[in-house]
């Protein structure tokens, strides 16, 4: 009788539930390396254009004790009333995230002793700041600044400078930008200004939404900020703060428009721009795309101003400061619509390796090769050369270093010139030498 075959039997499938996935919490993402190249266009820029104007780099915690913001940005403000990511520690330490950089920046020129250095001191920053805002196109929780703060001055050329430097940098992303621009005065004129505005949308109160009303009463100031088409129509009857601002800070902005003019920055004149927080005196700009004319959907891709009592309620010397910050969510996402060339992360050589042995001696010609200073790339988890070379043609390498069995034995190396394919043996002590003639390396 012939035997039965023996039964396959199958792999025994796991009862065992997979565990969920974790998502990025709500309205924040990743930045994949599909997109940095965007990215870094943006941040070369800015960097480029703040240091060509004498501004350095500052990093501040991402973490801040919550009294800063309360303080600096305002409590009545949406960012400390609504906004804020605050928690508390073990030790009862009351923290928050950042949800903006200006506040750091003065409580750095303060803690640091900068008041006491030649000014105006010039500082720069980049980085991510949070707020548990609604997400939204174009807006995330947390999202990334590039600012510059110039501390210690309270000339006018520094409130253009700053305009300057916020538009140019967007001109030099091919971002056509407009820059609108008002001036609030000081804390002491602003006084009748909103009482008479007050009077005026307490007339209106009726038409007002509940989220409007509360402001009318805190601060009718930000009504002006407002989005609800019906406040913004009610808005172009509003009274002017140009009409209540004293002499000084009218001469002062007539000064800034000056500046303005004569490096040709365009700019339009708007006088129910206040921004959105308390710490602002004086002048106050926002830049927006040229083509955006639909108020209630705008959305700013920067902003700035003077704020000159913010050190002082921080518990520093009265120091007159102004800066900006650009939001590089919004400018990198208009920098896609313009889809410039993004250069591809190329290498000038490929080290290519086949067998254990040519691995190990690969790996040692690699970082020689990073060492003399030469772009190189590599695929050493890959066996077949066909998918190493395909990886070289990918990251653009103009030459191949290939190292197998027997080229270790022979205390040799094959380099291949990857636009002909024509291939030549070296000796592998010469490898960087003959690699950095043939790339004119010197």
């Amino acid at each position: 009788m012939p035997k039965k075959s023996a039964t396959k039997k199958e792999p025994a499938v796991s009862s065992k539930k997979a565990p969920p996935q974790i998502a990025p919490p709500r309205g924040m993402r990743d930045i994949l390396p599909a997109e940095q190249g965007f990215w870094d266009i943006a941040r070369k820029a800015c960097i480029s254009i703040a240091s060509t104007y004498g501004f350095e780099r500052i990093d501040t915690p991402i973490v801040e004790e919550t009294a800063l913001f309360v303080r600096g940005v305002g409590k009545q403000t949406d960012i400390v009333e609504k906004e804020i990511y605050s928690f508390e520690t073990a030790g009862n330490e009351k923290l928050s995230l950042r949800p903006e950089c200006t506040a750091s920046i003065v409580r750095a020129y303060i803690s640091n002793g900068m008041l006491n250095q030649p000014q105006p001191v010039k500082l720069w920053y980049m980085g991510p700041m949070f707020r548990h805002d609604r997400p939204q196109r174009g807006r995330y929780r947390q999202f990334f600044q590039f600012g510059c703060e110039l501390l210690g001055e309270m000339d006018a050329v520094c409130d253009a400078q700053l305009v300057i430097i916020s538009y140019l940098i967007l001109k030099e992303l091919g971002i056509d930008a407009v820059v609108r621009i008002n001036s609030i005065g000081t804390p002491e004129s602003r006084v009748n200004y909103k009482n008479a505005l007050s009077s005026y949308f307490r007339s209106k109160r009726a038409r007002l939404s509940e989220e409007d009303r509360k402001r009318l009463t805190k601060n009718p100031l930000r009504l002006l900020d407002s989005k609800d088409p019906a406040v913004i129509e009610m808005k172009a009857e509003a009274p002017q703060i140009v009409d209540w601002l004293d002499e000084d800070s009218k001469a002062h902005f007539m000064r800034v428009l000056e500046y303005l003019d004569e490096i040709n920055v365009p700019y339009q004149l708007d006088p129910y721009l206040v921004r959105g927080l308390d710490y602002y005196t004086k002048t106050v700009f926002e830049l927006f795309t040229a083509s955006e004319e639909d108020e209630a959907t705008q959305s700013a891709l920067g902003g700035g101003g003077r704020y000159d009592g913010l050190a002082e309620i921080l518990g520093g010397r009265p120091t007159p400061a102004a800066g900006f910050a650009l939001g590089l969510d919004r400018v990198v996402s208009k920098l896609k619509e313009l889809n410039p060339q993004i250069e591809p992360n190329k290498v000038e050589v490929f080290v290519a390796q086949l067998g254990e042995q040519g691995r190990k001696k690969a790996l040692m010609v690699f970082e020689e090769l990073r060492e003399a200073g030469v772009k190189t790339g590599e695929a050493f988890s890959k066996d077949a050369i066909k998918a190493q070379m395909e990886i070289a043609n990918r990251r653009g390498a103009a030459w191949a270093v290939i190292i197998g069995q027997k080229e270790v034995l022979d205390g040799t190396a094959i380099i291949r010139d990857m636009d002909s394919g024509t291939q030549e043996i070296v000796d592998a002590r010469k490898i960087v030498q003959e690699i950095k003639k043939k790339l004119g390396h010197g």
